[in-house]
């Protein structure tokens, strides 16, 4: 964290200055906005949060309840979502108040007698160490007030809007503020009456129910829901072993139980099977008591024993999979005649069932995508056929998630005679264990994801991939730290350069290069407005193939040493030697003749590059950045 660059600071670094909207924000919704999130789930929250960083931009977030929400129903954090969480500041403290889950157990009928139900496997969370990060349960109300507290402390002073619940939009392309948004009073004095909010855009991130989705006509299509299962928060004396552990529970009388640990110590989450659904059921599943889920749990975990002592929470729930054709306003015949105004988010788009960890961690980083081009297209950073790419990119990874989500609960519901093989649910966990930690989205080519003529120079940085970080040592303190933990939310681009084996100062493309950035027209970084800091749109870092004590700081490119904040201060720390215990260079298999590595506010690599490809590296960000085009 770096802080006092605008002048002493003795209260919470964490704490930006307020700016911009931040200045005087109003306590009472405006009746015109630049952004107006419907719903305070996961998704819209991660959604105002990056908006928050943006002091120009007007972005309220509203939501039908009267406050906080006080016990969420989703509670997996899959490792790219703590890596998220990095970038955004808390990592670290919900990580500690969390349960880590670190294996998960599998048991299934004895063979000797199939009334018992025995240990048959464990398998490590993360074997092939696909994240430094861990994987999490936590409950989804905390998540919701970290994102509140990045909100609350970001320039624009941002808060939920309680007690407004969304009616209906219309659309008029030719106005200034073209989305006209009907709200309905839920709480207060003036509970029961209607306003109108006018907004440039709208995200709709209000659920499986959601009246956005239902106000631009999209629909949810998909598989009918033919299984149910009972889910239950609760406190309770056991002799299972495991309760303590993340276990798959499969019994000989067709029932299952997927145990989920919480966090506390003592609190654990059941999901239990209770069968196919009838086709004449009209709903009957649904009013299974939790007296039944317990007993049901109960008969599964035979010879163990469930005393239950207090629910915190219970539901039931029929599995169904169901995805929208699209994720914004733009009708099919419309595509490419127009932009989109108002897009949905999370379940609002996509439904699937809750085993496989997903919901909340795909609907956060449909946040995180659409918040950055929001913020990015009313900064006057990039054009409005950015936003375009939202719908383009998110779908696809909502149908991949659908299509495993399939798969895991097809398993999770079968029968263990029904079994091939007896380890087959333990092998489908391990071998796809990167689709549920949130590593296996890959975005295609685009305006913001370059096509791979040089992923050969950067193995480990595959395009349209999440960037990987790998450690590195700071050359000015001589920490070690990890490159991808460098880079917040903070709606810049990155641009790593990693140099070629000349030491720092030396001739070499690395700086041709700096040179180029810092002094090209075409480079991406004279696009930064007049009066800003030098790395307020592009953050440049170098790592050097040296360790930290073979680099001379002060021969390094002033490009990778930018002056910043009201008194110009040299920022030292974007300068980097490789970690003798763990090269970046060979532990993601970069070129010795250098690369540069592009990547997106959202963590997505855009861009692999030679240091000597100044003109395709200007051309890649022309499209992106109107000011330079003007200067065409």
């Amino acid at each position: 964290m770096q802080f006092h660059h605008h002048g002493y600071v003795s209260g919470d670094p964490r704490i930006q200055p307020a700016a911009g909207m931040g200045l005087d924000r109003p306590a009472e919704l405006p009746d015109q906005v630049d952004v107006l999130i419907v719903g305070s789930g996961p998704a819209g929250m991660l959604t105002a949060a990056q908006l928050s960083q943006f002091p120009n931009i007007t972005t309220r977030i509203v939501e039908r309840r009267d406050g906080r929400l006080v016990l969420g129903q989703a509670d997996g954090i899959q490792a790219r979502s703590v890596e998220t969480f990095q970038a955004f500041g808390f990592a670290e403290e919900i990580t500690a108040e969390a349960y880590r889950i670190t294996e998960m157990c599998f048991w299934r009928p004895d063979p000797e007698d199939p009334s018992r139900i025995v240990r048959s496997g464990r398998a490590l969370d993360d074997e092939a160490g696909i994240s430094e990060f861990p994987h999490l349960i936590v409950n989804q109300a905390r998540v919701l007030d970290y994102f509140a507290r990045v909100m609350a402390y970001a320039p624009t002073r941002m808060a939920p809007d309680y007690g407004f619940e969304f009616v209906g939009l219309e659309v008029d392309d030719d106005a200034e503020y073209p989305v006209t948004v009907t709200l309905l009073r839920t709480a207060g004095p003036d509970e029961g009456t209607e306003r109108t909010v006018k907004a440039k855009y709208v995200v709709g991130s209000d659920g499986a129910r959601s009246k956005v989705r239902s106000a631009i006509g999209c629909t949810l299509e998909g598989d009918k829901a033919n299984h149910a299962w009972g889910v239950m928060d609760v406190l309770a004396n056991t002799d299972f072993p495991d309760i303590r552990t993340k276990c798959a529970i499969q019994s000989s009388n067709g029932g299952s139980i997927l145990l989920i640990p919480r966090e506390g110590g003592h609190l654990f989450r059941m999901y239990v099977d209770l069968g196919v659904v009838p086709e004449d059921d009209n709903g009957a599943v649904r009013k299974t008591t939790i007296d039944e889920i317990i007993a049901k749990a109960n008969g599964i975990l035979a010879p163990y024993t469930l005393d239950v002592r207090n629910v915190a929470w219970h539901s039931v729930y029929e599995v169904g999979h169901r995805l929208t054709d699209r994720f914004d306003d733009v009708l099919p015949a419309d595509v490419g005649t127009r932009t989109p105004r108002v897009f949905i988010t999370g379940d609002a788009c996509h439904t699937h069932s809750a085993k496989a960890g997903q919901g909340m961690n795909v609907s956060m980083q449909d946040g995180f995508n659409i918040g950055w081009k929001l913020g990015h297209v009313l900064d006057g950073r990039s054009p409005e056929s950015l936003l375009s790419t939202y719908s383009a990119e998110r779908q696809v990874v909502a149908q991949n998630l659908i299509n495993f989500d399939k798969e895991w609960s097809t398993l999770m519901a079968k029968r263990p005679e029904e079994f091939e093989n007896p380890s087959d649910l333990e092998d489908f966990y391990v071998r796809t264990a990167e689709f549920p930690a949130g590593f296996m989205t890959e975005y295609t080519p685009s305006m913001v994801i370059a096509e791979a003529k040089h992923q050969d120079l950067a193995a480990g940085f595959p395009l349209g991939k999440r960037f990987k970080s790998a450690p590195v040592r700071r050359v000015s303190d001589t920490n070690p730290v990890h490159l991808g933990h460098q880079a917040k939310a903070d709606g810049r681009w990155r641009i790593y350069v990693f140099a070629d084996a000349a030491p720092a100062g030396a001739a070499s493309p690395v700086s041709d290069l700096a040179r180029w950035l810092d002094t090209a027209p075409e480079s991406p970084l004279a696009a930064t407005p007049e009066g800003a800091d030098r790395d307020a749109w592009f953050d440049v870092k170098v790592i050097y193939q040296q360790d930290h004590t073979g680099i001379d700081l002060n021969a390094v490119p002033s490009v990778f040493k930018p002056e910043v904040g009201p008194y110009r201060l040299t920022d030292l720390a974007k300068v980097y030697g490789a970690d003798p215990k763990a090269d970046i260079f060979e532990e993601r298999g970069l070129d010795r003749g250098g690369v540069m590595v592009v990547v997106r506010p959202d963590q997505y690599v855009a861009n692999v590059l030679p240091l000597t490809a100044t003109a395709e590296l200007g051309d890649f960000f022309a499209p992106l950045l109107p000011a330079r085009q003007s200067q065409g």
